[in-house]
């Protein structure tokens, strides 16, 4: 017998009938003897249509009554399976975040857990009960709903499985795996048995669309093991059995990864902008001055290359960021010109970042070597390089990201890697 965390996002409970076949996924867990905690989002559609009213009732609205609303899609979801579920024979009972409770900050919108308290949860698995949790919520230090932002939902199932020490945490979603990169893309792509929780929040945060950074943070802090599987996959056709293997992707520490890949994946982010600075003065404090500002306007800046002129007096500062804020930043920095000091700037929109991730990259050299000579053996020209431990990203022209996704993911072998 094992203690479960099953989560379902928005796809897998959009109508009746979906979250019927959810109720399915969970009696078939409790018939096998397991303990299970589910956690739900709203139905596909529901926060967005939640948010629309919100914004429509007031543009400048208290954040704190828009985490009530937008609260509410998960609540219905909650109850709609808690009922499902009764009605098939299995004893279970809706929980809201404040239930629990799910403590967080007073960032309304986008609040972080503080603690969970698992001690009524674990009390109610020992009589037999499912708790079928709303996701994406919490409760604030003045005793207010708050909401966790995006990917709130896979964040709170692994808070949950983390505070009632769960075996696993399954987060079934649309696809029945995490893949070596998009099967949209690359048809070859090949579902993966394991992933690093390194490997995955790598993937997650360079355009992989699987899990969210958070969920994958906390379960790596926590030691949660977690599982993405298919929730389309017929209910009844899953041996839920002690020592049965679903079919899915688990994401686990390195050291439960026998035989470790070079390269995992191959992920891409588009709507990436370039912002070049030129001529700009090469003095200590000359970062500061660029990227503080930008920093205090919310601006996420990622890869940055510096060019040194040949005298030391003049530098070139480029950098990219999301599309969404470069006017912000162009803002900003036109702001701040006579303090950089910079002659002219340049910028360009709508490019794509692709990544190369792999915990092998530790004990190999030469990968990405590889990778630059095979873009360039295909006329792809690269824009700016980034690069950690595990991963190097290239930043591209978007005409040229499905050629140079499907060339990387054949030089790496992963067209060939069995799932």
């Amino acid at each position: 017998m094992a203690r479960l965390v099953l989560k379902f996002g928005g796809t897998s409970v959009a109508d009746l009938d979906r979250i019927r076949n959810v109720a399915q996924h969970v009696k078939r867990e409790v018939d096998a003897g397991h303990e299970v905690a589910v956690v739900v989002s709203a139905m596909s559609g529901k926060t967005n249509e939640l948010v629309a009213w919100a914004r429509d009732a007031s543009p400048m609205h208290d954040a704190r009554e828009y985490d009530s609303i937008v609260a509410s899609g998960e609540q219905v979801t909650a109850g709609l399976l808690a009922i499902c579920l009764q009605a098939i024979g299995v004893e279970a009972r809706s929980w809201l975040g404040w239930q629990i409770p799910i403590k967080t900050d007073n960032a309304h919108g986008s609040a972080r857990i503080k603690d969970i308290d698992g001690t009524e949860l674990i009390k109610r698995f020992a009589k037999g009960q499912v708790a079928v949790i709303a996701g994406f919520q919490g409760i604030a230090e003045d005793n207010r709903i708050t909401t966790l932002g995006r990917g709130g939902s896979d964040t709170t199932a692994v808070a949950i499985a983390a505070a009632v020490k769960a075996d696993r945490c399954d987060i079934y979603t649309d696809v029945d795996g995490v893949y070596t990169t998009d099967p949209r893309i690359q048809p070859k792509a090949q579902r993966l048995e394991k992933i690093s929780f390194e490997e995955m929040l790598e993937m997650a945060s360079l355009g992989a669309k699987v899990l969210q950074v958070r969920s994958v943070e906390m379960a790596m802090v926590h030691g949660v093991k977690t599982f993405v599987r298919s929730s389309f996959d017929d209910p009844k056709s899953i041996d839920s059995s002690p020592g049965a293997t679903p079919v899915g992707t688990l994401i686990c520490n390195e050291e439960d990864i026998v035989e470790k890949e070079v390269v995992t994946g191959i992920a891409y982010a588009r709507d990436e902008s370039q912002i070049s600075l030129r001529r700009v003065p090469d003095k200590p404090g000359i970062s500061a001055a660029i990227f503080g500002p930008l920093a205090e306007a919310n601006v996420n800046v990622d890869m940055i290359v510096q060019s040194v002129s040949e005298d030391g007096s003049r530098t070139d500062m480029t950098f990219t960021l999301p599309d969404g804020d470069l006017a912000r930043a162009l803002e900003v920095l036109d702001a701040e010109r006579e303090a950089i000091g910079f002659e002219l700037i340049q910028h360009d929109k709508g490019l794509v970042k692709v990544s190369v991730i792999g915990i092998g990259m530790r004990s190999h050299a030469g990968v990405a070597s590889t990778a630059f000579a095979a873009l360039a053996s295909k006329g792809i020209n690269i824009r700016a390089i980034t690069t950690s431990e595990i991963k190097f990203s290239v930043l591209i022209n978007s005409e040229y990201t499905e050629l140079a996704v499907r060339t990387l993911h054949s030089v790496y072998g992963l067209d060939k890697v069995s799932a």
